[in-house]
């Protein structure tokens, strides 16, 4: 029985699809969280309890919230090895503020604001001196996370005020079940996946990590673009510090210490290209993802933390190695 061209332009369109799907890297990633979860869920009691899976995914929204600015970051062809310190340093304005007796609605866009004014000194010296991406955020690390210091006089916070229940709701409560900071993190997601999308500053942020002399050439204002990006991974920072105050209930100036590593990791793992041009808001989510499972089933095998290193060191040469073949195929 033959098939009319409808059926077969159906067919082919089909496997068009199925072919694009199959060889997208966040496709691959995704399994692997799935097959890791299903995996766990079968050699252990407590990786499919209630409580575990709130944890698992309250703990991968922190990296994934600033996993999708990195993303942005990363496409643009630039690094930002800072966010780790914005992380500490919105949550010691926050945490300090409230504590002075600030309302929690005025603290948390002044910790924003200090966040944004980072990433806005980033990008300018990126963009307007030309410094190297890697230099300037690398400053940026010990500079910012030296001022949490000299503000805290490098002093644990833990009273937040009249609002303080309303903090520790935010960042450690949940909604219907729902953790707040995943709550957060999906909000966010859809919100830099439209943007990416159907916007044209996502249409330029791509066309600068494609080819920038050729974006500039076409009139994108890169300087501009540029300086949003940086901006934007840094209010994503702040975010999540905000949330962690009112999950740990205090703020230390160790706070975010070497996270900019696994967001990192979480952003390229997630099919983001270090050489920019490449990238997704659902790939900075599933990286992320992959990278708390790992995390935890280390610990519910009994398996020392010490491998948690091993493992993410080992998907992030996977990943490039698997982006390489795909493009030379």
């Amino acid at each position: 029985m033959t098939m009319t061209i409808d059926e077969t332009i159906a067919k082919q369109t089909h496997s068009n699809v199925l072919s694009w799907i199959v060889s997208r890297q966040v496709f691959w990633v995704s399994v692997a969280a799935l097959v890791g979860c299903i995996l766990l869920t079968l050699l252990t009691d407590t990786f499919a309890t209630e409580r575990n899976l709130f944890n698992v995914t309250r703990n991968f929204s922190f990296i994934g919230i600033i996993a999708l600015g990195m993303t942005a970051v990363i496409i643009t062809g630039g690094i930002d090895l800072s966010v780790g310190s914005v992380v500490v340093f919105a949550a010691m304005i926050c945490g300090m503020s409230m504590s002075g007796g600030l309302v929690i609605w005025l603290a948390i866009p002044l910790a924003l604001g200090g966040a944004m004014l980072v990433g806005f000194v980033n990008g300018a010296a990126i963009s307007w001196v030309g410094m190297p991406p890697f230099v300037v955020t690398l400053g940026s690390l010990s500079i910012v996370r030296s001022l949490a210091m000299v503000l805290s006089q490098n002093k644990m916070v833990y009273e937040f005020g009249p609002d303080q229940d309303k903090l520790l709701w935010l960042g450690g409560g949940d909604t219907l079940g729902i953790p707040n900071p995943l709550i957060v993190l999906i909000a966010l997601a859809l919100i830099t996946g439209f943007l990416f999308r159907w916007t044209t500053w996502g249409r330029h942020v791509y066309a600068i990590g494609g080819n920038e002399t050729a974006a500039r050439l076409t009139g994108v204002p890169v300087s501009r673009i540029k300086i949003s990006v940086y901006m934007f991974a840094s209010f994503l920072a702040g975010v999540t510090g905000v949330l962690e105050v009112g999950w740990l209930g205090g703020v230390t100036t160790n706070l975010g210490q070497a996270m900019e590593l696994n967001v990192i990791a979480a952003a390229v793992i997630g099919g983001a290209n270090l050489a920019g041009g490449i990238g997704t808001a659902f790939g900075a989510v599933v990286g992320a993802l992959l990278i708390e499972v790992i995390r935890n089933s280390l610990i519910l095998l009994g398996i020392s933390t010490f491998w948690q290193g091993t493992f993410i060191g080992s998907f992030i040469m996977l990943a490039v190695a698997f982006d390489r073949l795909r493009k030379s195929s």
